[in-house]
């Protein structure tokens, strides 16, 4: 696994060791980044305020960083997973520009003041089946976490058809396995 765009591009990742973690493919990673990066209702990866809900090894936010985001919180509950995190954060030298937090991406709650202003990029990749990617999104609204027009990249199950109350669809994509759902605050006019 590797960044595959960006000032950081072909440095290595690592992943959590075990089977608990299913890291996004360099190949669908670097679509994701496209639709991102030439979409015209997305906001603009330089500068952005990044939320990686589920984060996994952080590949998402890390790859969003290497793209000119300027902050990235991660969010994860699984140890080891936070470790490769903090391995990664080590590695690519992003101290400044990143947070880890141990929290349950469906229990957020308000955001604290001390995460400066809200997220206007949001990577969600929860575990497939049991719809915690659409619990997410309403606590992220629900805590004021995000801005009124930020995107968020949520991964299902490809069989999934997930309800994102407060979230309109803008583009789905199907990576074998993985269907990556494209979400905004606003609809396309």
């Amino acid at each position: 696994m590797r960044i595959v765009g960006g000032k950081l591009r072909n440095r290595a990742l690592v992943a959590p060791k075990g089977k608990s973690t299913r890291p996004t493919s360099d190949r669908a990673r670097e679509n994701m980044f496209n639709v991102i990066e030439h979409a015209d209702w997305c906001p603009a990866l330089d500068g952005a305020r990044v939320v990686d809900l589920y984060a996994g090894s952080g590949a998402l936010g890390l790859e969003a960083l290497s793209r000119g985001a300027a902050f990235c919180l991660f969010v994860e509950m699984a140890a080891e997973a936070r470790g490769a995190i903090r391995d990664n954060i080590d590695t690519l030298q992003l101290f400044g520009h990143t947070r880890l937090h141990r929290r349950d991406a469906t229990q957020l709650g308000e955001k604290p003041s001390n995460l400066g202003e809200p997220f206007n990029l949001v990577f969600l990749d929860p575990p497939y089946g049991f719809d915690l990617g659409p619990k997410s999104l309403t606590k992220l609204l629900d805590g004021k976490w995000v801005t009124d027009d930020a995107v968020a990249i949520l991964e299902v199950g490809v069989g999934e058809e997930p309800v994102t109350p407060g979230w309109h669809s803008q583009v789905v994509k199907e990576y074998g396995a993985a269907k990556v759902l494209f979400l905004a605050r606003t609809p396309l006019v």
